[in-house]
């Protein structure tokens, strides 16, 4: 598939309305209509959580599903964090039979769209991780949508591994909801991992295929540049791709 038929093809399954497609595309009435922002100006590095998984006699890699709207985006803060080996865009929450693309967007498979993210607990930590998810990754605050795009496939959601790491996210989202940290409530979903899809290759490292495609453009290269902002420490400048690592085997 060429690479504007491709562009083609998904850019108009996230239009979810010609108006609102259009107000993206120019850039204009954005913020105005959603009460949204992802610029630098409007968003702040959250609180590290007061409770992280043990890494002493940690693993040599770990992995944690986050979904938090659009899986590009998420997708292409996490390639750039430091320790993490591997960013997987995907479908959780929902059966193997039903994770396509085209029929997840239908919002009644039960998927979200989310991230494999495989990480090496010892230079980044599952806490870390949520930090940075809850900083720059998405906005928790938001139910069954996430910036121009709304469904339940759109939610915001951990799927935790295991009892031990649900305590930790739990826990994070507690001390956060505490702290007061956002005007709104947090609506995050911690439901554990019944599964994860790998989605269509066409999918994977699209925030870094495409840069200047106006969907990226405008809703999730501000979360990169945010990282790197927000998180000097954990930002790195040359993400790891999925798509090198299937060529190289």
């Amino acid at each position: 598939m060429s690479r504007t038929a491709l562009t083609d093809r998904v850019g108009t399954a996230r239009a979810r309305g010609t108006a609102l497609f259009i107000a993206t595309l120019l850039g204009i009435g954005y913020l105005t209509l959603h009460g949204l922002a992802h610029s630098a100006e409007a968003v702040q590095r959250v609180p590290a959580p007061t409770v992280d998984e043990p890494v002493a006699n940690a693993p040599g890699a770990e992995k944690l599903v986050l979904a938090g709207g659009c899986f590009w985006g998420v997708q292409g803060v996490f390639q750039h964090v430091r320790g993490v080996s591997r960013a997987v865009s995907g479908y959780a929450g929902g059966s193997g039979t039903t994770a396509h693309y085209e029929v997840v967007g239908s919002g009644l498979t039960g998927h979200a769209e989310s991230v494999e993210i495989t990480y090496d607990p010892k230079q980044v930590t599952l806490g870390s991780l949520l930090q940075i998810f809850f900083s720059v990754a998405h906005d928790p605050t938001q139910l069954d949508r996430q910036g121009p795009d709304s469904g339940s496939q759109y939610r915001s959601a951990v799927f935790p591994r295991d009892a031990a790491q649900k305590r930790v996210v739990d826990g994070y989202i507690a001390q956060l909801g505490a702290a007061h940290v956002y005007q709104r409530p947090i609506v995050t979903k911690t439901d554990l991992l019944q599964g994860f899809y790998p989605a269509e290759r066409y999918h994977q490292d699209y925030l870094t295929l495409n840069p200047t495609q106006p969907y990226i453009a405008y809703n999730d290269i501000p979360k990169v540049e945010n990282l790197k902002r927000l998180f000097p420490d954990r930002y790195r400048e040359a993400p790891v791709l999925v798509t090198v690592a299937s060529a190289a085997h």
